[in-house]
């Protein structure tokens, strides 16, 4: 299995997993069982935990005065719709790379009770209600097709059932990125959830891998259209205080997905022109965490795992023999090791989450 991070890049790279048992560091060379046990636990943890939760609500009338579990029978846990949904994914990618883990029934149980086919119908009916155009724009849409772009590849008698569940909701989603983004004349360039170049590069994968033709060209047009243009991005003003995405590597890596790869090396040339010197040098080195507690500051822990696997995709994507393909990989490896060092901080506020970038970070296939 190739991993999103080489073994090269991550050998002696720190994960603390247990806030509970509070276990020393692990080595990591590759996720095994042990490990994918302990990330598992954070999802099963936090899809039933109702409260605390932050909704992105729009109320109607006083009768849309509702908790979360009333308005969203399938994706109520997680501290907010977004993290349940990317929580569920987290849990589906981890059984079908280690299917024999002992939490492997209760992984199961977790999606049979959330993925019926009843549940997902109210999530489908949620978003056909007045106020709802822009509910979880593009953040939660780009989760959703990700979860269902893993079920339809999962040969797997309940994947099928809850992939076949999920589908009016998919189908949704996939209308609303088809409805918004030739409106859409401006790009959000942002480094939390509007980002839009996260949400069109999750939508690009969905596409690619369930050969949705017209979402695909929708995307590509988009990406090009926001961004083909770009020379010299400003990256030397990053990070935000609140970032869990970079847009500069981001919109990069987005670009990777969808120029061929002679195009790409010309416009990424451009684009970060000082980066066979090294420069940006703060884009390159991972931030810094002051208060795992604080809800905001917490997501630079993220931003550290996202950098890292934008940071490595790039790399991957350079010709050999090309200095920054070294540039970046350093950088790559030490934004893993900052990130994967604080997956759990003991704190609810990383922890519903955290898990889930991290699987991300290690569980998806090299470009």
């Amino acid at each position: 299995m190739k991993l999103l991070c080489s073994s090269a890049l991550l050998l002696a790279l720190a994960m603390t997993l247990s806030a509970q048992t509070n276990p020393p560091p692990l080595k990591l060379t590759a996720l095994n069982p042990a490990q994918a046990t302990r990330l598992a636990r954070l999802a099963l943890g936090c899809l039933p935990k109702e409260y605390p939760h932050k909704l992105d609500h729009v109320m109607n009338d006083a009768g849309e005065v509702r908790g979360p579990r009333e308005l969203h029978p399938a994706f109520y846990g997680c501290f907010d719709w977004h993290s349940s949904v990317h929580g569920h994914w987290m849990l589906v990618r981890l059984l079908k790379e280690f299917p024999n883990l002992p939490e492997a029934a209760e992984i199961r149980t977790a999606l049979d009770r959330n993925l019926t086919a009843a549940n997902l119908r109210g999530e489908v009916e949620y978003l056909g209600q007045k106020s709802r155009v822009s509910f979880e724009r593009t953040y939660g849409w780009a989760w959703l097709l990700k979860l269902a772009e893993e079920l339809q590849a999962w040969d797997d008698p309940q994947g099928r059932d809850w992939s076949a569940n999920l589908a009016p909701l998919t189908d949704a989603i996939v209308r609303r990125y088809l409805d918004f983004l030739p409106k859409q004349t401006y790009p959000i360039r942002t480094g939390v959830h509007p980002n839009t170049a996260f949400g069109l590069a999750f939508a690009w994968d969905y596409a690619r891998a369930t050969r949705q033709a017209q979402l695909a060209e929708v995307v590509r047009e988009r990406s090009r259209t926001y961004f083909g243009g770009d020379t010299n991005y400003p990256a030397q003003l990053e990070p935000g205080g609140e970032d869990f995405f970079s847009p500069a590597l981001m919109e990069a890596d987005l670009m990777r997905r969808v120029l061929p790869p002679e195009e790409f090396q010309r416009w990424f040339a451009a684009y970060l022109p000082g980066l066979a010197r090294g420069e940006p040098k703060n884009l390159l080195t991972p931030a810094i965490v002051t208060d795992r507690t604080d809800p905001k500051l917490v997501h630079l822990d993220g931003l550290n795992l996202s950098r890292a696997w934008c940071l490595r995709n790039l790399a991957a994507a350079l010709p050999a023999g090309d200095a920054r393909r070294g540039i970046l990989s350093r950088a790559a490896a030490a934004h893993t090791g900052a990130g994967l060092a604080q997956v759990t901080s003991g704190d609810y506020a990383g922890e519903h989450w955290l898990g889930t970038f991290a699987v991300c970070l290690l569980l998806t296939p090299e470009p």
